[in-house]
This record gives structure tokens, sequence and C-alpha cells, in this order.
């Protein structure tokens, strides 16, 4: 029920975004959960291999490189949902760092995945 909480609310992280970041456009509710959804695959499957195999480049660049590839992380998700677009490398940018933002937010106030156990010494 947590993933579905989840989900929605950074659906509407998006919507919110694209309000008002010109170049990040989403058309409708549909196409923002979609992309939810999908940048949530990406950020954490596919992003994580990126940034591997970029280390030296990321090295050499000492971690700016690791902002292009966020950019490329929210282009390739606009590239596989239809209904969100995005206008170029700084709304990709911007759109990543606000859509990350909010699902950091998000992820504080809901509780992150781990559940945590206490013990007592009684």
């Amino acid at each position: 029920m947590k993933f579905i909480v989840r989900l929605l609310l950074n659906a509407c992280v998006f919507l919110i975004v694209s309000s008002f970041l010109p170049g990040f456009v989403v058309t409708g509710f549909w196409p923002a959960l979609w992309a939810a959804l999908i940048f949530g695959v990406i950020n954490s499957l596919i992003r994580p291999v990126l940034l591997l195999v970029s280390l030296p480049v990321s090295v050499l660049t000492l971690g700016v490189f690791t902002l292009v590839i966020d950019a490329g992380v929210m282009a390739l998700t606009s590239f596989f949902v239809s209904g969100f677009d995005i206008g170029g490398f700084w709304a990709a940018l911007f759109g990543w760092l606000l859509v990350s933002a909010g699902s950091m937010v998000i992820s504080s106030i809901l509780g992150g995945g781990s559940k945590r156990h206490e013990y007592s010494s009684d």
C-alpha cells in the first residue's frame, strides 16, 4: 500500500514541477504516473550501472559528470513515456533535481523502506 501512495505522490511531484519549470512538460496525470514509475525503475536500476561505468570520467571531472548522468536519466524517462517531454539539458537537470528532492521529502514523510528493530534491555 505504501508503494502505491509513494507512486501517486511522486506523480504529483512530476505535475508540480511541470507547472513551473519551462521545458519540463507533463500533459496529464496518467503520463505523470507512468513517468514516476519509469523514473523510479531507471533511477534504481540503470543509474548505478551508469555511475559505475563512468567512474573514471567522474573522477577526472571531480564528480561534475554525474550531473550529465542525472540529466540523462530524466531524458531517458521522457523517451519511454509519451506525454512527458523534456526541452533540453537544463530542463532535464533541474527537473531531475526537483523530482529527486520531492521524492526524498516523500520518503522522509512516509518513512524509508528499511525496518529498524529496537531491542530493549529488560
